[in-house]
């Protein structure tokens, strides 16, 4: 190939030098310079195999490094996350009827009573915590776990992520911020009716043994406000004059393992005996009448169409 190459371009050279030759005895301007472009190709070394024949192909990754190629990896690995677990473990089940049963009654006596027979893997969990948070006490920690969901959610209703990322798990954060897109969240903690208290702790492992992780489940009863609107500045859910009475169990944990881990929210338990929502109040166009061409809309005439009842899902 290579020398195809030279004898072609010296034939071109010669052919140009008569060219020029023959135009300047005619009195005529010297030519252009002809240009040919060499079409070329990356070639890659590769050594020849030597007694290959009669064999049957090998590891071709290992040829293939050899000859100085990079295979892409195939076996793509799932990432995780460790900074925080995937769910609660060995979730608290409310009793039925709390914050409306006395605890001087009969139903109340017992619910406290069962609480306290429950309470042993709660104790082994806090000996374990305390291993590795020594500030860790269970009166002020109700406070403190107060203190972080009124942040978290004046956050929210920010709109400030770097701060919400700080105060919830990144299991909570989706399921905190999920459909709030184009919405505007107004709301308020008045006050707290009780005082918070811990009655749930555990302090499982993942992965491997001895990567402990801290749950500690909150009972919470307070006071709010929330008032929801869409994109349209209408209300859908709530009110901001009206307050509402919330029990809330509160699931927060940490990473023990971590030495500058932080308590911050991971979920709430919703018990079955708690009372359903109020649906969420959404805008939709009603259609107006077909007018005619030269036909003008009279909007005391009109009744507009009420609509059937549907109960809406988000």
């Amino acid at each position: 190939m290579a020398a195809y190459m030279r004898r072609t371009l010296s034939a071109l050279q010669l052919v140009t030098c008569w060219t020029i030759k023959n135009d300047v005895a005619h009195g005529l301007k010297l030519p252009v310079p002809i240009l040919l472009p060499v079409r070329t190709k990356k070639r890659y070394f590769i050594p020849p195999a030597t007694g290959m024949k009669g064999r049957k192909e090998g590891n071709a990754e290992a040829r293939a490094r050899a000859a100085g190629l990079v295979f892409r990896q195939e076996n793509f690995e799932r990432p995780i996350n460790i900074a925080c677990t995937a769910g609660i473990f060995d979730p608290y089940v409310p009793p039925e009827g709390d914050a409306r049963l006395s605890s001087l009654s009969k139903e109340g006596l017992k619910q406290r009573g069962e609480q306290i027979r429950q309470s042993a893997a709660s104790q082994l969990a806090i000996r374990k915590i305390k291993e590795h948070d020594s500030a860790f006490t269970t009166k002020g920690f109700a406070e403190r776990v107060q203190e972080v969901f009124i942040e978290a959610h004046t956050a929210l209703t920010q709109f400030n992520k770097e701060k919400l990322h700080s105060l919830v798990t990144e299991r909570c954060y989706p399921e905190m911020t999920r459909g709030n897109r184009y919405k505007t969240i107004r709301w308020r903690f008045l006050e707290s009716l009780e005082p918070p208290r811990v009655v749930h702790t555990r302090c499982p492992d993942m992965v491997t043994k001895g990567n402990l992780y801290g749950q500690v489940t909150v009972r919470m009863h307070s006071r709010q406000t929330l008032a929801i609107y869409d994109r349209f500045g209408r209300l859908m859910l709530g009110s901001e004059e009206q307050p509402k009475d919330v029990l809330e169990y509160l699931v927060i944990e940490r990473h023990l393992m971590n030495p500058y881990g932080r308590w911050r929210l991971h979920g709430k338990i919703v018990p079955s005996w708690a009372p359903a929502k109020d649906p969420v109040i959404k805008t939709v166009m009603i259609p107006g009448p077909e007018l005619k061409p030269g036909e003008e809309f009279d909007a005391l005439n009109y009744e507009v169409p009420r609509p059937k009842a549907v109960q809406w899902s988000k």
